[in-house]
């Protein structure tokens, strides 16, 4: 039995770098202000290693993952796999040459990871989905902001999100 709502537990989950992050700058404040000596300095490091996680923590709980969809994603040593009963599929971070996100036929968000000529589809929807944050940011280059903003709306055409940069041979 738990005494916290399903939803406020969430939010909770999602938000959790977030929450742990400020407490760490909270402690680390304190330490700067109040301390003496080498405790000081540990605060003030601590207070740009909290910022770091704090800017981190934001980014992914502003990523919107998918629950209740059709199928299951796991990320697993650079390869993203999507389980499905129909259209699952393994996709490698290393053969990527295009990841973006559009709507299917009936206007669902679906993400596209392209390697050479298949395409890997997995909706927006799919269990799991938050996991491929910690995919894209795998790859260099990758425009975060603009997939922490594709996830979180119904786009009406496909988004870019990352392209391999082309090898220029002089």
């Amino acid at each position: 039995m738990s005494f916290i709502r399903p939803e406020v537990r969430e939010g909770l989950q999602r938000w959790r770098e977030v929450i742990a992050a400020g407490a760490v700058i909270a402690l680390a404040l304190w330490w700067a202000f109040t301390g003496f000596g080498v405790i000081r300095w540990i605060g003030w490091a601590l207070v740009i290693g909290g910022t770091a996680l704090l800017w981190a923590g934001l980014q992914r709980a502003r990523f919107h993952g998918g629950h209740g969809g059709l199928g299951v994603v796991e990320v697993d040593e650079r390869q993203i796999a999507y389980l499905a009963p129909v259209g699952g599929g393994i996709a490698s971070l290393d053969l990527l040459t295009e990841v973006s996100l559009g709507p299917d036929r009936s206007g669902l968000p679906v993400w596209h990871f392209r390697t050479g000529y298949e395409t890997l589809a997995i909706p927006a929807s799919a269990e799991g989905t938050e996991q491929l944050f910690d995919a894209l940011t795998a790859l260099p280059g990758v425009d975060i902001e603009a997939a922490i903003r594709a996830s979180r709306s119904r786009p009406e055409h496909s988004i870019v999100i990352w392209t391999r940069p082309v090898a220029h041979l002089h």
